[in-house]
């Protein structure tokens, strides 16, 4: 099925857009081309976002393909640019989707007490991903806590 699908889907622009309400990861199998098409990436990340894996390296780093994704499934920050990892709105937006995405944010933000408080907020196990400039600050942790 996944050579079928490789087949089906590689260079099909229209059958891919409508394969990807029933499996947003046929975006593997598409060509270059419609990996780095934004209207077709946008489309398969908000079926899901974690789907941003197999989108161009210009689109993981496309502010707006990048916060639908991470705002469908916080996960998806895994796969954003390192740039957007550093941007604080987007990680905002991971976190408060899914606490575990603070795990892929940058040391800036892993250590930015808006952003770890947000994540706190979802799950305290979160914490396991902040800075240890955070993880020490006892004063931080006992107001995050009340």
């Amino acid at each position: 099925m996944k050579d079928k699908k490789k087949i089906l889907f590689q260079n099909d622009k229209e059958g891919l857009l409508k394969a990807v309400s029933k499996d947003p990861y046929v975006l593997q199998y598409a060509s270059k081309e419609l990996k780095n098409d934004k209207e077709v990436v946008l489309k398969v990340v908000l079926e899901s976002g974690h789907a941003l894996q197999f989108a161009s390296e210009e689109l993981k780093n496309d502010r707006e393909v990048v916060l639908k994704a991470v705002s469908q499934h916080g996960h998806a920050l895994k796969h954003a640019s390192k740039e957007l990892q550093n941007d604080k709105e987007v990680v905002l937006k991971a976190v408060l989707q899914n606490h575990y995405s603070l795990d892929y944010a940058s040391k800036e933000l892993q250590n930015d007490k808006e952003v770890v408080l947000k994540a706190l907020l979802q799950n305290s196990y979160a914490f396991k991903y902040t800075s240890k400039e955070i993880q020490n600050d006892k004063e931080f942790i006992l107001n995050a806590l009340s």
